[in-house]
């Protein structure tokens, strides 16, 4: 699966990042469903699982740098 992408980066670059940007949306979407889904019983307003996603991505990053 890596050597295809690296092929496809080299020979079609623009197909490549279509791909990688639907690839980030497509699970962007998937763990704002999970967080949903886990927080759906506690009567958050609609903007808490944006809220948590984005908070545990930031402490990644965080973590990441160090």
């Amino acid at each position: 699966m890596v050597e295809y992408l690296r092929r496809l980066q080299m020979e079609r670059p623009v197909l490549f990042w279509v791909v990688v940007l639907a690839g980030f949306y497509v699970a962007f979407q998937l763990l704002l469903f999970v967080a949903a889904v886990v927080l759906g019983p506690f009567s958050l307003p609609p903007w808490a699982p944006l809220v948590a996603v984005v908070a545990v991505l930031v402490i990644i990053a965080r973590r990441q740098q160090r």
